[in-house]
């Protein structure tokens, strides 16, 4: 009789699946060169032709990891904040949900803003991905100022939102760093930061120099 192996046929999206699975943890670990498709392979529990036949060369499957790790990061902001809620709701439901993303899947985490944003042509995709974001955020802006009977130049809008992206970032970094933290309770602690600055400016309410 013989003794190989049997591996269980699945279907070929359960497949794909588990082998971005296994990239995304080992391109969070070791880093897009240091990442080897032997490692990928095993770690996922196939051959590795089997790996290349599916998702193709190893740059291909890192860019297959970013649109999977962006796409759910990007439908858990989109899911949370619903267009008919207040937009103080609407910010604290999309900050909770992208902070849950960040601690649910930090090699996901990783991936997207760690390993990606330094090297190129990937650098390209983080861009796509993080203005898409700056977007949403600017809308919510602007559909609370119009709330209030307020307009802000465009440009004000989209400098507010890249700042708050940012600062979101950079804590979403300190969250993957500290897996003891609660991603809900960092949620509110940017909530703070963002929303009463933001607060002021819904009512018009802006700092200027004394020089001015």
């Amino acid at each position: 009789m013989s003794t190989a192996p049997a591996f269980k046929r699945l279907p070929r999206a359960v497949r794909e699946q588990q082998m971005l699975d296994a990239a995304v943890k080992v391109f969070s670990r070791r880093g897009f060169h240091a990442a080897s498709m032997d490692e990928i392979a095993e770690d996922a529990g196939i051959s590795k032709p089997m790996v290349y036949a599916y998702l193709g060369t190893k740059e291909e499957l890192f860019v297959a990891c970013l649109h999977r790790e962006g796409t759910r990061m990007m439908q858990a902001i989109a899911g949370a904040a619903a267009p008919d809620l207040p937009a103080d709701e609407r910010l604290w439901r999309g900050l909770r949900a992208f902070f849950g993303f960040v601690g649910a899947y930090r090699d996901g985490w990783a991936v997207l803003y760690r390993q990606a944003r330094g090297e190129q042509p990937f650098a390209g995709e983080l861009a796509t991905m993080r203005a898409r974001l700056i977007e949403v955020v600017a809308g919510m802006l602007d559909h609370a100022l119009r709330a209030e009977g307020r307009e802000v130049a465009g440009t004000d809008l989209e400098v507010v939102a890249y700042a708050l992206v940012g600062a979101t970032e950079s804590l979403a970094d300190w969250l993957a760093d500290h897996p003891e933290a609660d991603p809900e309770k960092t949620a509110t602690r940017m909530m703070n930061v963002a929303w009463l600055g933001a607060g002021q400016l819904l009512h018009g309410v802006t700092w200027r120099p004394a020089s001015d």
